[in-house]
């Protein structure tokens, strides 16, 4: 029997609503600090997310400092500034442009594909583009399953915030996520509702 097979065949009821129900965008939230044990482990859970040909194209820059966090407000929408302010920890989840290079070690078998790739530059973006949507939908959750609050917001100007973090790298911005733990009061907008199940599920 090897440990996958050891594996509870779902997860119990409290887990999957502190992860998808229970689980609400923060809009405001507590001074409480986030730790630099509690960001790495935030990675560490999220990087296992699927990826096309296991590429991993998602870079993150963790802004919390008093001049990082001058240096990001005034790149985000007017309504996004007050949200980020509150926030402990801002997250910019990045595309890394140059993320074939990392091909001889994360798949060694798809070497013909980096040279494929180098002078493709519409397939790396589209490749890349949506492994690394992937990488953020599972970075939400490994915020939420450490008992974290997330802010996804993607509302920002792009082109500023890669010269102001990122000019001379191949990375690109794609989604800024506020993370910390909700404030007291005001936390959170009434919940909006999802579609029903009828309207968007269908079977074959």
């Amino acid at each position: 029997m090897t440990a996958l097979d050891d594996r509870p065949s779902s997860l119990a009821p409290d887990a999957r609503a502190a992860l998808f129900t229970d689980a609400h965008t923060v809009q405001h939230f507590a001074p409480t600090p986030v730790s630099d044990a509690q960001l790495t482990e935030i990675w560490d859970l999220a990087r296992w997310a699927p990826t096309a040909a296991n590429l991993q194209p998602l870079r993150l820059l963790f802004v919390r400092s008093a001049q990082g966090r001058e240096r990001l407000l005034p790149l985000l929408d007017e309504k996004n500034r007050d949200r980020a302010a509150t926030a402990p920890v801002t997250a910019v989840l990045a595309r890394d442009d140059r993320f074939h290079d990392a091909i001889p070690h994360v798949a060694p078998f798809l070497a013909g594909l980096q040279p494929v790739l180098d002078g493709d530059a519409e397939m790396r973006a589209q490749m890349g583009g949506y492994s690394a949507a992937l990488q953020a939908g599972y970075l939400i959750l490994a915020v939420r399953a450490l008992g974290l609050a997330a802010g996804p917001m993607a509302g920002f100007d792009k082109a500023g915030v890669d010269a102001e973090f990122f000019a001379g790298t191949s990375w690109r911005s794609e989604l800024v996520v506020n993370i910390g733990h909700p404030a007291a009061q005001d936390a959170y907008r009434p919940r909006m509702p999802r579609l029903a199940p009828e309207d968007v599920v269908r079977f074959a």
